[in-house]
């Protein structure tokens, strides 16, 4: 009998190796579509704050072109009782109206026009009331990897809400390698002015992942420490002053499935064991052709946000990963000719003089990533840095 046995699994691993060693790598030609899709983004703010609509097509996989703004649409958003509120193009495919403070027990909708006269309407959509944000604050972490995770409380004490996204605006002050000193004049290098050094900086970026949360299985409305952002430890991000502005939306059940597939779809396609590419059905129909598909969800809420910021001093002593390969070279003054200062090529910074700074004998220098933090932000800081 275990001989038996034997042979069967000896069959098996045979089948599988075999079949492993058949495999052939399938890569399926992408869909190429003339126009593309037309997607919509953002939300239609029911309070005081202004309504941002994006919309843009989408563009082939093969194409040079990585963005697609519909420029000329006409937007407007339609009660149930006919009223009807007009949006405002600015730029890049951006249409805006100031706060609409709408009426929340009725139930309103999108429609768009576009250049090519195609019109698309979306399904009339009731107002959900965001409950504020109770705190934003972070945990230090260690596993899997080593951080600090942003997280969000709240909770609706109604017990309406139960559906939840969020997406943030984050700032932050980060500082080159090494600091140049010195600058060039054409003609010889120079001590820095304190408004010519490039040593500090700020930058700002916007969330691109999906965040979501939900307590429809929960008894009571509570959202407790739910994932935010993570920053590595090695992120410039919390080098030394950091700031996020973190936005909540409430959902319903249908949008808030909505943007669960959008995740799958997006975020979890890695492996065997994650989940299927699923279809996403929209709420936004083109009335002008019913079976063109439109990529986007609208909601009508209003909106809550929360600010925090984070300090380097209160964080364990990490050390930020620079982004660039840097290294210090010298270069030294010839004896022959000693005022005929060495003055480096563009790409290039003297960091410190070799010698008294009143007679050099040379410079130590780097390059213009490892010195000039102009190159990926601003000297300038935001206003509410100072």
């Amino acid at each position: 009998m275990m001989e038996k046995d034997m042979k069967r699994e000896h069959y098996l691993l045979f089948l599988l190796i075999t079949a492993m060693g058949c495999r052939k790598p399938y890569n399926p030609p992408a869909i190429a579509i003339p126009n593309g899709y037309l997607v919509v983004e953002g939300v239609i703010n029911s309070g005081s704050d202004s309504t941002f609509i994006k919309l843009s097509h989408t563009v082939n996989i093969s194409s040079k072109v990585t963005t697609n703004p519909v420029l000329g649409a006409v937007l407007t958003v339609e009660s149930d009782k006919n009223v009807i509120f007009p949006l405002t193009e600015t730029t890049n495919g951006y249409y805006v109206s100031p706060g609409l403070n709408l009426d929340i027990s009725g139930q309103y909708r999108l429609r768009i026009k576009t250049p090519d006269n195609k019109q698309y309407l979306s399904d009339l959509v009731p107002v959900k009331v965001t409950p504020p944000i109770d705190s934003i604050g972070y945990n230090i972490v260690s596993l899997p990897d080593t951080g600090i995770q942003i997280y969000a409380n709240t909770h609706d004490p109604n017990n309406n809400t139960h559906y939840y996204r969020w997406d943030y605006n984050e700032d932050w002050e980060f500082r080159s390698k090494y600091i140049s000193n010195f600058i060039s004049t054409g003609s010889a290098l120079v001590e820095r002015t304190p408004d010519q050094y490039v040593s500090i900086c700020y930058t700002n970026d916007v969330s691109s992942d999906i965040v979501l949360g939900s307590s429809a299985k929960l008894k009571q409305d509570v959202i407790h420490q739910n994932p935010i952002i993570f920053i590595a430890s090695t992120s410039e991000k919390i080098e030394t002053r950091y700031r996020v502005v973190v936005r909540e939306y409430a959902l319903t059940g249908d949008a808030y499935n909505f943007w669960v597939n959008i995740k799958k779809n997006t975020e979890q396609l890695g492996s065997i064991f994650d989940a299927q590419p699923s279809q996403l059905k929209s709420n936004i129909h083109c009335i002008t052709n019913p079976s063109e598909s439109v990529i986007g969800y609208l909601s009508i809420c209003s909106v809550s946000s929360k600010t925090q910021f984070i300090y380097n001093y209160k964080l364990p002593s990490w050390v930020a990963a620079y982004p660039y390969s840097c290294n210090v070279d010298t270069a030294y003054i010839p004896f022959s000719n000693y005022r005929n200062l060495i003055l480096f090529p563009d790409e290039y910074l003297a960091t410190e003089p070799i010698g008294p700074i009143i007679s050099p004998s040379g410079y130590f220098w780097t390059s213009r990533e490892c010195a000039d933090c102009t190159l990926r932000g601003s000297k300038i800081p935001p206003a509410f840095w100072r």
